[in-house]
């Protein structure tokens, strides 16, 4: 079978459509199926899995197989913290902010808000995650855009697990607080309002679904908790 689709661009096509809330936590990843998809060997295709698991986006069990993670309650919380580093650290290190940085920011916040008026869920999605990666690349960061892009991606995974209350309009109205912050030159200020936008997407949580996974077959059973 000819590869025509080199394992890197698995991983790429994958981690966006998670970003775009295409793909679920608990997704099943075959290896075939990707083989088959891609056009590629299964070999290519395990080794885009392989760099998936160890990047925090998938995991294997040797019985069934390869799943997109479904992290635990605790897990989403320390993404959200590494977020919050990263995010602060990055606009508190920037020296000299160039001009086009403020007009990229702001023109990813139009595509947002067109996404988020025409109802389009994916794009919406997407980028409403995607801001904070077009933040690092603008800034010129080569090191973290990548690191970043799997860790929105996780973030949109717990998201959806989680039932995020936080309004996606809102969200995109803090980034552009955020930017607005950065274009008059306060990066201390900035890097607040990052730290208090992602503290308030994980305030959106409820871990009610994490709580018992056994919720669905309970109610359908009309169990309780301590009547099995």
């Amino acid at each position: 079978m000819q590869n025509s689709a080199p394992a890197n661009s698995i991983d790429r096509v994958i981690v966006d459509a998670i970003l775009a809330g295409r793909i679920a936590a608990g997704t099943r990843l075959g290896e075939q199926s990707l083989a088959t998809l891609f056009s590629v060997s299964r070999t290519v295709a395990r080794e885009a899995l392989i760099r998936l698991e160890a990047r925090g986006i998938v995991q294997v069990s040797a019985r069934r197989g390869w799943f997109v993670i479904k992290p635990s309650f605790e897990e989403a919380q320390e993404v959200f913290q590494a977020r919050q580093a990263i995010e602060m650290g990055i606009l508190l290190a920037v020296h000299r902010l160039r001009p086009e940085v403020v007009e990229k920011l702001r023109a990813h916040i139009v595509h947002e808000r067109e996404a988020i008026a025409s109802g389009d869920l994916e794009a919406r999605s997407f980028l409403l995650g995607d801001f904070h990666v077009c933040l690092v690349e603008a800034l010129g960061n080569r090191v973290l855009p990548d690191i970043l892009r799997d860790l929105t991606a996780r973030t949109v995974l717990i998201s959806a697990l989680y039932q995020s209350s936080h309004d996606a309009t809102v969200s995109c109205d803090e980034h552009e607080a955020i930017t607005d912050a950065l274009a008059a030159g306060d990066l201390r200020q900035a890097a607040d309002l990052m730290v208090s936008h992602i503290g308030n997407v994980e305030a959106g949580l409820t871990r009610a679904k994490d709580d018992d996974p056994l919720t669905s077959l309970r109610q359908a059973l009309k169990l309780s908790k301590t009547g099995e």
